[in-house]
């Protein structure tokens, strides 16, 4: 979210129940509970919350946004007993000709690069999401296509939603930059931490304070669509 952070506020998990009026009853005086009531509890008490099924990315520019702000939002369907970390690294310079250890291969290291904040598999280098110093967001998503997958260690998708965040001070150049390496380096390897290999294309979403991008690729393929006013999200189709 651009904007104010407010550490105080709960995060609503989608399929999260809460109790209705009728549940606040004394559970010690069953002689005060209605069988309208029992039957209320014993439904609650049965419940279990739907497990999210898909990845998904939104955000909201004017007049969609109700406050005159660029809302951005992502949720993870990672797998349960993976460790998601959120992380800090400050902006950095380098020497020319460095090169920067992704998760499975190198790439080119460039001279200066923003301080981001990212959440991520703590297993690898990249991110599923993050923001940089300049208000930049980025969120990808795994997308298949008739275009082959590459098992081969390549970058990451993930791996790219952080050298998009590290290089871009906008949107648009965020695009850029991700495009560039597509180019140059392809996309592959394994997106979990697992003995059989799990492979995909991505799908991205970019925003900024005044615009927001949708990046689809496959393979080094890619095509981009810019987005001024409205909202949209991606999730895990092509759709451009």
């Amino acid at each position: 979210v651009h904007g104010d952070f407010r550490p105080n506020s709960r995060a609503i998990q989608r399929g999260q129940v809460f109790p209705s009026p009728l549940a606040v009853a004394d559970p010690e005086s069953p002689k005060k509970q209605s069988p309208e009531l029992k039957g209320s509890l014993n439904t609650m008490a049965s419940f279990y919350p739907p497990v999210p099924s898909s990845c998904d990315c939104f955000v909201s520019l004017p007049p969609a946004s109700f406050a005159k702000e660029v809302i951005f939002g992502k949720n993870s369907d990672r797998p349960k007993d993976e460790v998601q970390e959120v992380v800090y690294f400050p902006a950095g310079c380098y020497v020319k000709g460095t090169k920067v250890q992704c998760t499975y291969i190198e790439v080119d290291q460039v001279e200066k690069t923003h301080a981001v904040i990212l959440s991520r598999p703590a297993w690898l280098w990249g991110a599923e999401m993050g923001a940089n110093e300049h208000g930049v967001c980025i969120g990808n998503e795994g997308v298949w296509s008739r275009e082959p997958v590459g098992e081969e260690d390549a970058l990451l998708g993930m791996d790219l939603v952080r050298l998009g965040l590290e290089r871009g001070s906008s949107a648009s150049e965020a695009v850029q930059v991700i495009t560039a390496l597509l180019e140059s380096y392809g996309q592959g390897g394994s997106c979990k931490e697992a003995p059989t290999p799990f492979v995909y294309h991505n799908t991205f979403l970019l925003a900024d304070r005044t615009e927001a991008w949708v990046l689809e690729t496959a393979g080094r393929f890619w095509v981009a669509q810019r987005i001024q006013e409205g909202d949209r999200n991606i999730s895990n189709q092509l759709t451009i």
